[in-house]
């Protein structure tokens, strides 16, 4: 049969097959098993709690307390369900174990416990009441939701707390009155003292108006004495400075005067050594000009212009070491300025070196390739023409336009200059063997040699020594 619990219950399951019991919402129920309900709804209980103070003062109080099973907790269900789910909740069993577990630990917290401390306490008598029955029930798997423990009150017979509230009311009485009388006592007493305070503050002030007009005119008369003082005092270090500043400056122009007629000195005698440093030079520029008038008088035109071209280059070079000296402080400037330049661009310029070397490595890497290649190339031509260097070259040569290339550079050199060119040839014909060819070979030689000396003489001016002959007119 299929058991199925509402939502305010569960079922509780027996029987074949089950060690202990089973809790469950639905369950097949088989033979051999037996099933029940029960309610875990909380449910109120009422009750007139009868206990006793430390003093044996016998009170009543008044509490509800909601309770019902445990059912966040597994093993607190499963206490419930075999202890107090076979009776109903409203059952006197359930009702009077929940009222001597409330009861008996009232009792007890109370019995240790006065009436003074109880009744000034309350709520803290209320929590350790709900602890400590609270600790009871958990071993039924029992939870108070709620524990509502309402005002004590006296016992019939007894009116403790009747004369403890008469007492308080009394008290708060006679402490109105005395606070009513301790403010009007305290106002006359005030009032009395403020006047007293007014007469003695007002004496008290004409007394210290009077000695600090005293002591206002002795301290004004010190203070003119004391400014007279350093008025003079002052006078007095204005003085001294004045003269010592006097002596300082009769020092200095003294000072002045000796270093101006030092420098006086020092200037004639550097006018003397620098006009006797001029003198040396065109001396030595008399004797340099003699040397050279001896030297363009004995030697050939060439020479003599080869030397003056010399000297003139020397005296340009002193010129222009004079004006370098001159602008130097000039220079350096502008090289700082330079430098300071150059350091501001120092980034971007590496940047572009480090691009610039990295197209080179690429570039030198296409070279080396390109020249690999074209080894490869010289030594598969070398080998076809059986490694004769020669015509290696000059297929090279030629194959490379180098002779029109050189053809083409002469052209373009004497291009427009219309030079005198002068053609001769050696001796006839082939040479023979033996002696005849050699003499044949110098008397050709000789034969050049009268045209060579007319095409020098005609093109630089030179003519050859007396010894070599006479040049022929042509």
């Amino acid at each position: 049969m299929y058991r199925v619990a509402s939502a305010s219950e569960y079922l509780v399951i027996t029987g074949f097959g089950i060690d202990d019991i089973k809790i469950a919402k639905k369950v097949w129920v088989l033979p051999g098993q037996s099933c029940s309900r029960f309610d875990i709804s909380p449910v109120n209980y009422t009750f007139d709690v009868q206990a006793m103070s430390a003093e044996k003062l016998p009170f009543k109080l008044p509490a509800v307390f909601t309770i019902g099973p445990r059912i966040d907790d597994d093993d607190s269900l499963h206490k419930y369900a075999k202890l107090i789910a076979p009776h109903d909740q409203q059952s006197d069993h359930v009702k009077e174990l929940v009222k001597g577990v409330i009861e008996g630990e009232t009792r007890v917290l109370a019995a240790s416990m006065t009436m003074e401390e109880i009744f000034k306490g309350t709520k803290d008598f209320k929590k350790e009441v709900f602890d400590k029955v609270q600790l009871e029930l958990n071993q039924f798997g029992l939870l108070i939701y709620n524990a509502n423990v309402k005002q004590m009150v006296d016992e019939p017979g007894q009116e403790y707390f009747s004369y403890l509230g008469q007492k308080i009311q009394q008290e708060a009485a006679n402490q109105a009155k005395i606070d009513v009388s301790e403010a009007r006592m305290k106002g006359e007493i005030g009032s009395k003292l403020r006047q007293g305070q007014t007469l003695q503050n007002a004496a008290k002030i004409d007394a210290e108006t009077k000695i600090i007009a005293t002591q206002r005119e002795g301290q004004g008369k010190k203070e003119e004495i004391k400014v007279k003082t350093e008025v003079k005092v002052f006078e007095n270090q204005r003085e001294a400075e004045v003269a010592e500043a006097n002596a300082e400056l009769a020092m200095k122009k003294a000072k002045w005067a000796q270093d101006s007629q030092v420098a006086e000195v020092e200037s004639r005698k550097a006018v003397a050594l620098r006009e006797a440093e001029l003198q040396k030079e065109v001396e030595i520029m008399n004797a340099m000009t003699q040397t050279e008038k001896l030297k363009a008088d004995f030697l050939s035109k060439a020479s003599v212009e080869y030397e003056t071209k010399v000297q003139e280059a020397n005296w340009e070079l002193y010129r222009k070491q004079k004006s370098a000296e001159a602008i130097l402080y000039e220079k350096e400037k502008e090289a700082e300025a330079q430098k300071a330049m150059a350091e501001a661009t120092l980034y971007s310029r590496q940047q572009v070196a480090d691009g610039e070397l990295y197209a080179k490595q690429k570039e030198a890497e296409g070279l080396v390739a390109l020249a690999q290649a074209q080894g490869t190339y010289i030594r598969t031509l070398l080998g076809a023409m059986g490694g004769n260097y020669g015509a290696l070259r000059d297929y090279l040569m030629i194959n490379g336009g180098m002779y029109q290339e050189i053809a083409k550079i002469n052209g373009e050199a004497v291009k427009g200059l219309q030079p005198k060119i002068s053609i001769w040839t050696g001796a006839n014909g082939g040479g023979e063997g033996g002696d005849g060819g050699a003499m044949k070979e110098v008397a050709g030689v000789y034969k050049m040699l009268p045209p060579l000396f007319n095409t020098v003489h005609e093109q630089t001016g030179m003519v050859p020594p007396s010894w070599m002959g006479k040049i022929t007119e042509s």
